[in-house]
């Protein structure tokens, strides 16, 4: 128990580390898709308040076609605008024609349902509910408002979001077209990856992560194996936490355009 506290108090330093990184980075002059980058609220009937999310739509969408979708979930103490501003995330989604939408998940550490609906630790006590009801009620939001592909809608999440991106491949099993954890942090037997056998995913671990043990990743990646899966396993030589999201973005975006829901391969025309 004190081990996994310890894990869970050092991914939270790590990620505002990261956040912090960022906005370093966010400095330089000129246009570019970040400026397009919006910050938006909905009216969280559940949770009796107004909730933020993140939205970017490329500049090629064309509400006559399906555009592909990626929902992308931060880690521990971060936020949607974080990693909405992850180096490579939105300029690959201007590229290869993404809406990408980033929920709170209620609050910065509500796990997004991960560690179970309600804890008398978690305030309140129904945090894992409501952090997970805010992904699906944002995910509706966006497929209302745009024309949305059903058969490319993805998940990507990095260190607590990665957690939930398993967590929530594991519940909606025929929803997503491909999942991407990233650096996951997740407390459950691997073996239930077999309830989503049918759904590709690429999973990004750094060897050198201090915050989320390879080993984990790696008990995934040999289920995923035995299961004969449409998977990738990435793990990076010398990879911490942080950096291995930055770095195998590019690889994500190839992965989610090979791949549609239902083992249907291939771009849209």
């Amino acid at each position: 128990m004190l081990a996994r506290q310890s894990c869970l108090s050092a991914m939270f330093l790590g990620l505002c580390l990261a956040g912090t990184l960022i906005a370093q980075d966010e400095t330089k002059p000129g246009k570019s898709p970040r400026e397009r980058i919006q910050k938006r609220t909905y009216e969280f009937k559940e949770a009796g308040q107004e909730m933020e999310y993140a939205l970017f739509v490329p500049s090629k969408y064309d509400r006559e076609r399906p555009s592909p979708l990626m929902v992308a979930l931060h880690g521990l103490g971060s936020n949607p605008q974080q990693i909405m501003r992850y180096r490579g995330l939105v300029d690959l989604a201007e590229k290869h024609g993404y809406i990408v939408v980033a929920p709170m998940g209620y609050n910065s550490r509500g796990w997004y349902g991960s560690r179970g609906p309600k804890s008398k630790k978690s305030k309140p006590e129904n945090l894992g509910e409501l952090s997970e009801k805010d992904v699906m009620n944002v995910l509706a939001i966006v497929r209302k408002e745009f024309k949305i592909d059903p058969d490319r809608i993805y998940l990507m999440g990095h260190s607590m979001g990665g957690g939930g991106t398993w967590h929530l491949g594991l519940k909606h099993p025929d929803l997503w077209a491909g999942l991407a954890p990233i650096a996951p942090a997740i407390f459950r037997d691997p073996s239930a990856v077999a309830k989503i056998k049918h759904i590709p995913v690429i999973l990004v671990q750094g060897d050198q992560d201090k915050l989320c043990s390879v080993e984990g990743a790696r008990r995934w990646a040999v289920e995923m194996k035995k299961l004969s899966m449409t998977h990738r396993y990435i793990e990076v030589a010398g990879g911490g936490h942080v950096d291995v999201a930055f770095q195998k973005m590019p690889d994500i975006f190839d992965f989610f355009n090979k791949h549609r829901r239902n083992g249907k391969n291939g771009q849209a025309n």
